[in-house]
């Protein structure tokens, strides 16, 4: 199962967002990585330079390496609907992030971990595949030795929480009650970029 591990706040600094939610602890977001990256560009993208940088930040944000994206976009592309929208919903149905939308895990890649050691299950069975797609009616709850996590404790007992409108949460066990739709997905993102990027 391949991921990516190389450092995060490079990534973050690349694409000018915070993609990992990592807050006050990432600082120079504004400058680019790299030798030259103070200088900044002397102009501004091309069209295909935007398209690239939001396919990039889509893909770093949810954390999907290239083959496994352009499935998605494969997918998406054969479907009926805005292609854009199908394209995050399908994203946004993988397990690993159901778990952070229901605010299991403080982050994707933290829910991705609990998911991959086998500490979530879906529907009473114990699953592994962070990519499984979850459907209406589904219901992911955590294991009993998840809970003494540090950080799966601290994420139970926020008060404040924000869970989109298509999950429902009831201390560790939340159920999906829909589809994600557009609206749901809050972080800036230019779903039509993407589509045209791979459609050229």
């Amino acid at each position: 199962m391949a991921r990516y591990t190389g450092p995060k706040n490079r990534l973050s600094r690349r694409e000018g967002f915070d993609l990992f939610g990592r807050g006050s602890k990432l600082t120079r977001l504004n400058v680019p990585p790299g030798v030259h990256g103070p200088k900044g560009m002397r102009r501004g993208p091309s069209q295909y330079g935007r398209q690239l940088r939001e396919k990039q930040k889509v893909k770093r944000l949810y954390g999907v390496l290239e083959t496994q994206f352009r499935r998605y976009i494969g997918k998406a592309l054969k479907s009926k609907g805005n292609t854009g929208e199908t394209l995050l919903a399908l994203l946004e149905r993988r397990l690993d992030n159901v778990v952070f939308r229901l605010v299991f895990a403080p982050s994707r890649f933290s829910a991705r971990q609990l998911v991959s050691h086998g500490h979530v299950f879906v529907n009473g069975k114990r699953l592994n595949i962070p990519s499984y797609q979850v459907v209406k009616g589904d219901t992911i709850s955590l294991d009993l030795k998840s809970l003494g996590i540090p950080e799966v404790e601290r994420s139970l007992e926020e008060k404040d929480l924000k869970i989109p409108s298509w999950l429902e949460r009831k201390g560790p066990v939340g159920k999906v009650g829909g589809m994600p739709k557009r609206e749901d997905i809050t972080e800036p993102i230019a779903e039509q970029d993407i589509v045209e990027f791979y459609s050229r």
